[in-house]
């Protein structure tokens, strides 16, 4: 079952959304393929540090984070991938690496990666490593107000 505040808060706007299980999976691109999900497609959600506060990086499955790219986009002096022991208790209701990107629930900005922002639905982990959340991409953006920016490496 989806994250209580996720789901709570989807329901809440009215948002349609679909709820997928699938096999255990960590990865984004594990979990894209376990759930027959289109790797672009599935957002994975990456905690960083950002002038010292927690915010959201999410971008495709298959990418990674440009911290250079991501310290510009957000007019910052500092910007990298935060470790495991600066979030672990931001998400109390989720495995962890298995955030949905609602920074917004969490009082964390969020930067998505302009190519998820193409995509007429998006993907991703709804708390757990076994279930994810597809809503359309305007619902996501509608709600969570998240700053479009180039993340990836390779675009």
């Amino acid at each position: 079952m989806p994250s209580k505040k996720i789901k709570e808060f989807l329901d809440s706007h009215g948002v349609k959304y679909v709820t997928i299980r699938h096999s255990m999976a960590y990865t984004a691109q594990e979990v894209a393929a376990s759930a027959h999900i289109c790797g672009k497609e599935m957002a994975k959600t990456v905690i960083v540090k950002i002038d010292g506060a927690l915010a959201m990086a999410v971008l495709p499955a298959a990418e990674k984070v440009d911290v250079g790219r991501l310290r510009e986009a957000a007019g910052a002096n500092t910007a990298r991938i935060a470790a495991e022991e600066d979030f672990r208790d931001a998400f109390p209701e989720c495995e962890l690496g298995a955030m949905p990107p609602f920074g917004n629930l969490y009082g964390m900005d969020v930067y998505i990666d302009q190519q998820l922002a193409k995509n007429e639905e998006i993907a991703f982990n709804a708390g757990s490593h076994m279930e994810l959340i597809r809503l359309s991409y305007r619902d996501f953006e509608r709600l969570v107000q998240p700053k479009t920016v180039r993340l990836s490496l390779t675009e």
